[in-house]
């Protein structure tokens, strides 16, 4: 996002948040090299937000990210959340994440929790069930 964004609109995950009671962090390695990762921050009671979703660019398409995202739903609802929302870019060099979003069950919304409208950024979201 730093590279495809101008600086207000980048909402990264920062390393220190990490370390937050509220944040959930999952990587994946190939071997001892991490190759994908995501993260879950509760933002409110029942509602939490999926933040630094990547994958490694040479091994995109092979269900990585489908892992990962997987994985963090399941630790949004084993801790009582009932709906996860995300932030991501709308310019076109995110369109296939804003794809793969669509088909795990995200749709656009309104910002959320502390966001503002913002041309460089498409908010989505998804009750889980």
């Amino acid at each position: 996002m730093r590279a495809s964004s101008p600086a207000c609109s980048v909402h990264a995950m920062e390393a220190s948040d990490l370390a937050a009671a509220s944040a959930v962090f999952l990587a994946a390695f190939l071997g001892m090299v991490p190759v994908a990762m995501g993260a879950l921050q509760r933002i409110g009671v029942d509602h939490g937000e999926l933040k630094s979703m990547h994958v490694r660019e040479d091994l995109r398409g092979r269900g990585l990210a489908e892992a990962v995202l997987v994985r963090l739903l399941d630790e949004a609802r084993s801790s009582g959340m009932q709906r996860v929302s995300l932030e991501t870019g709308s310019q076109g060099v995110f369109k296939p994440a804003r794809a793969f979003y669509r088909r795990h069950g995200f749709s656009e919304c309104a910002p959320f929790e502390g966001y503002v409208e913002d041309a460089n950024s498409v908010f989505m979201t998804r009750e889980l069930e």
